[in-house]
């Protein structure tokens, strides 16, 4: 077992991503303690690599009383997570902190048995730990204008101070997106998650958003995530729209 500890923005997720690619048999195995089943590291480690079994918590002594043969697993903790009351501090495994390069000590190395420098983030010491607040959005679709400038108005501070954004944002030509935001670091990252095109009807696949900041307005983000929604039928005109796009397109691929 492999267990991953940082704070907020680290790169956590990014570098147990690398060990995570089905290059061998091993049985695969991930683990994201007191996030919920809709937390945005779930879902994206389970879309982005299908072959790895995503575990609940209450999963996990059942899975190490009859562990297969080679099996990993991969254990992320929160930044909110108390290292040193972890049930866990007593089991053999890896502990890796994934720390900033400016930063010589930390509850994170002393609690390590390998140290690992991640992202340059700015984890000046405050009085209290920032907020973590999480907005499941399952069954919606996202005007994309309209959710860009959401997105740069949370980030830019409009609704309190923010750190850490991620999400995944489902939008009406079908496609998933994850959405990445860590402040210190270049702009908002957007990736495809390559799933199938959703073009009937609301989702039904998960999605979500987790905001990480100080002073952060929880009612305001939400109301203002409503208004950048897509109505049922402003959703059906353009999945009809893209649907007839995409039967063109794939009609001229077969003529040629």
């Amino acid at each position: 077992m492999t267990v991953v500890a940082g704070p907020p923005g680290i790169g956590k997720t990014t570098w147990i991503r690398q060990f995570l690619k089905p290059t061998t048999d091993a049985p695969l195995f991930y683990l994201c303690p007191a996030a919920g089943t809709e937390a945005v590291d779930r879902l994206r480690i389970g879309y982005s690599f299908p072959h790895v079994s995503v575990l609940e918590e209450a999963e996990v002594p059942a899975l190490l009383m009859n562990l297969p043969n080679k099996a990993q697993i991969y254990m992320e903790l929160g930044f909110h997570v108390d290292l040193m009351t972890l049930p866990l501090n007593g089991l053999p495994c890896r502990r890796v902190a994934i720390v900033p390069p400016n930063l010589p000590s930390s509850e994170w190395h002393h609690w390590a048995n390998e140290i690992v420098i991640g992202n340059k983030v700015d984890i000046a010491q405050a009085p209290n730990l920032p907020a973590l607040w999480r907005a499941p959005l399952t069954g919606q679709v996202f005007d994309p204008p309209s959710l860009d400038e959401l997105l740069i108005e949370l980030t830019g501070g409009a609704y309190g101070q923010v750190i850490r954004l991620k999400g995944i944002f489902e939008l009406p030509d079908g496609q998933a997106l994850y959405i990445d935001f860590v402040k210190g670091l270049s702009g908002i990252e957007y990736t495809d998650l390559k799933l199938p095109r959703w073009l009937e009807g609301r989702p039904n696949r998960l999605s979500g958003l987790e905001v990480i900041g100080y002073d952060l307005q929880q009612t305001t983000i939400a109301k203002t995530l409503l208004v950048t929604c897509l109505s049922d039928s402003i959703l059906a005109q353009y999945q009809q729209q893209y649907q007839q796009h995409y039967d063109t397109s794939d009609t001229e691929e077969t003529m040629a």
